[in-house]
């Protein structure tokens, strides 16, 4: 009898484009696709994705899920197939947000690497648009402050009072860049950073870090409720 494959399977559906990615322990390789009812192209855009690497979904033994933040069907559509997934296959799942995805990809990067020797002191955030004139927000200091979802006016606030330069990691609206938004001492990673890869995600289901809360949705809360309390 032929020796089952053993596949890993990673998922990004948080924002407008959704991300497959699969391992066979030998090739990696992603799919994409970009549009409106995201729960109709999951899973043919996994099964494009498996059979590049002649496999089934019962193959998958490993899930990798982004938990958020993003939109609330998104994120909910990939974490519901990985509980699927682990349930049927026995899979194990682990998963992360993406502000320890985008904030993985900058600080292993050589623009922030060359960044970083005239800048010891220098700090990583993540910035992310939201909703409107909203945006998510985490910075990756000594403080371990938790991500927010704040109006742009209190972003740019939280970037001002920041006594250390900041490499900042992240796409405004439509996938744009920040430049517009953020001040100019504020060094911006590559767009090519700015982008969730598929190879960032299979290389993060090894990380028994990423297996606690693995299927823990992170939603955040908007900043006009906030403001309500």
């Amino acid at each position: 009898m032929a020796t089952r494959k053993q596949i890993t399977l990673a998922l990004d559906s948080t924002g407008p484009t959704l991300l497959a990615a699969v391992s066979d322990g030998e090739k990696q390789l992603s799919v994409r696709h970009t549009g409106i009812k995201q729960e109709r192209f999951l899973l043919p855009l996994i099964e494009r994705a498996l059979a590049k690497v002649q496999a089934e979904l019962t193959d998958i033994k490993q899930v990798f899920v982004v938990r958020g933040p993003g939109r609330f069907t998104g994120i909910r559509i990939s974490l519901t197939f990985a509980s699927m997934l682990r349930e049927l296959n026995g899979a194990k799942v682990t998963g992360a947000t993406l502000f320890d995805i985008l904030h993985r990809q900058a600080e292993e990067s050589p623009a922030f690497l060359r960044w970083k020797k005239g800048h010891d002191d220098g700090v990583l955030a993540v910035v992310l648009h939201a909703f409107r004139e909203e945006y998510f927000l985490q910075i990756f200091d000594t403080h371990q402050e938790p991500p927010q979802w704040m109006s742009r006016e209190e972003l740019l606030a939280k970037i001002t009072v920041q006594k250390a330069p900041l490499y900042v990691v992240g796409m405004d609206k439509d996938g744009a860049s920040l430049a517009v938004l953020l001040p100019g001492s504020c060094r911006l990673a590559p767009m090519a950073d700015c982008r969730v890869r598929g190879q960032t995600l299979l290389e993060m289901v090894q990380n028994p870090l990423y297996e606690k809360d693995a299927l823990e949705p992170l939603y955040l809360k908007p900043a006009r409720f906030e403001l309500e309390k």
